[in-house]
């Protein structure tokens, strides 16, 4: 193994299960990311757990409400349409923003850029092509650089086992963020 992946724990997955080879891919594109000083962002991740926490509260205010319901039948009403409002909103939110993204960065520190990076991947149903892309924070920004991606079989980086070839998919993935990075 390369001295970047930790050799003590080898990473295994369950080959037959396509969220479980996603899900360690995934993860250990997370820990690629960040040893290179890109700070994860979780703006984005605290803003959903915020609306699913508001969800909560409305449901819990509607099934103990002190009143029965005759009587609380506007306040039920109200509180149906708080709850279809800001589900929809927390879905709104998951299909423009998030997409397939697994990561959000800001900019490492020290550098010239100043836009994060946003890291999202597919691995297709019934198929062993695993995506990845790494793409600008913000596109806009005058230094976003152009979207970066590779399309490979998971084959090249699980043994027969299951046990993740950490080496290669870290340099396969350190690659891929220094032809965003315009590095040779």
């Amino acid at each position: 193994m390369a001295s970047t992946g930790s050799t003590k724990n080898p990473k295994k997955a369950n080959l037959l299960d396509p969220h479980s080879i996603k899900h360690l891919l995934d993860e250990s594109v997370s820990e690629v990311v960040t040893s290179r000083g890109y700070v994860e962002d979780v703006r984005l991740s605290n803003v959903r757990l915020l609306i699913g926490s508001i969800i909560i509260a409305i449901a819990l205010l509607a099934q103990f409400y002190p009143k029965k319901f005759p009587e609380n039948k506007d306040f039920l009403i109200g509180c149906i349409g708080l709850y279809i409002a800001f589900n929809g909103l927390l879905q709104f939110i998951s299909y423009t923003k998030e997409k397939n993204a697994i990561l959000f960065t800001y900019p490492p520190p020290g550098s010239f850029n100043s836009t994060g990076l946003v890291v999202s991947s597919k691995l297709p149903r019934f198929s062993d092509q695993y995506t990845l892309t790494i793409a600008s924070a913000d596109p806009k920004s005058i230094s976003a650089n152009k979207p970066v991606q590779f399309t490979k079989s998971v084959t090249k980086w699980f043994t027969k086992d299951g046990v993740l070839a950490e080496g290669l998919f870290w340099k396969d993935v350190e690659r891929l963020i220094d032809d965003y990075n315009g590095e040779p």
